[in-house]
């Protein structure tokens, strides 16, 4: 069961709630900032350097824009809520000396983090009637839920592992992959990189921590997870972003978000 929220008077945010039974997502990343809680059962987070990483109950994570990562869990069912807004607005609302949080990925094993950011959650999913939420009332609960995972002792720290020299290097095999929506050829990207395949391949996965097509595959959900918030029927959806048919879409969205593009729609 997965329950999504979005509102068009505040369109930097979105949340969701979870429970899964079943290993559901493939290495992506967000282009917001993300605020994971685990509510119930065990489950293993797995960041770009491929290490991983048991949580449980009651862990808060949180994740900056373009940190690649997945989460899926160990055994039986785990039941989750994640929070993802605007990074440049989370940076107004961080207290001074918190850049830490916006550097790399911070899990924190600590109750006050958890019911400050549980708050926040509660707050957009309670209205549940069709009326609005509270937006001063949320941006002030979620400027003190990261006041307190600011202050609170991290349980394990992962910094980023992107090179910032490759990435300038591929940045116009990026430009491709994000703008053409005929599929180009691996080939052709390679000889866009001035390298051959393989070595293109193994570049963008040290530079990303994707490969090109899971680059691609993620760069399209993320776009599509937007025209989806806005309206944009799914059928043309499908088609803007350049996937083969309805049922490429699905698949591929589903295995980014746990869940299908109507059910995200709705």
């Amino acid at each position: 069961m997965t329950e999504f929220w979005h509102d068009a008077a505040l369109p930097q945010l979105e949340a969701r709630r979870s429970c899964q039974d079943a290993a559901c997502y493939r290495l992506h990343s967000h282009d917001r900032f993300s605020v994971g809680l685990i509510d119930a059962g065990t489950t293993t987070f797995t960041g770009a350097d491929g290490a991983p990483l048991p949580l449980s109950a009651g862990d808060v994570i949180l994740v900056p824009a373009g940190h690649v990562h997945s989460c899926n869990p160990d055994r039986g069912r785990w039941e989750y809520g994640m929070i993802h807004a605007d990074q440049d607005w989370v940076a107004g609302l961080l207290p001074a000396g918190a850049d830490a949080l916006l550097a790399g990925i911070t899990v924190l094993r600590d109750p006050g983090a958890y019911h400050r950011v549980r708050a926040v959650e509660d707050l957009l999913f309670a209205p549940g009637d069709g009326r609005r939420v509270d937006g001063a009332r949320v941006e002030e609960a979620l400027r003190q839920a990261l006041r307190t995972c600011a202050t609170a002792s991290p349980h394990r720290r992962i910094a980023p592992t992107t090179d910032d020299a490759l990435l300038e290097r591929l940045r116009p095999v990026l430009a491709r992959l994000h703008d053409d929506a005929s599929n180009p050829a691996l080939d052709e990207l390679a000889a866009v990189a001035g390298m051959d395949r393989y070595a293109l391949v193994r570049t963008m996965k040290r530079a990303t921590g994707l490969t090109p097509v899971a680059w691609r595959h993620n760069d399209r959900v993320t776009a599509a997870r937007a025209m989806l918030r806005a309206g944009t029927p799914l059928a043309e959806t499908a088609h803007a972003l350049g996937f083969a048919d309805q049922s490429h879409f699905h698949r591929v969205f589903r295995a980014h978000v746990a869940a299908t593009p109507g059910a995200y729609r709705r």
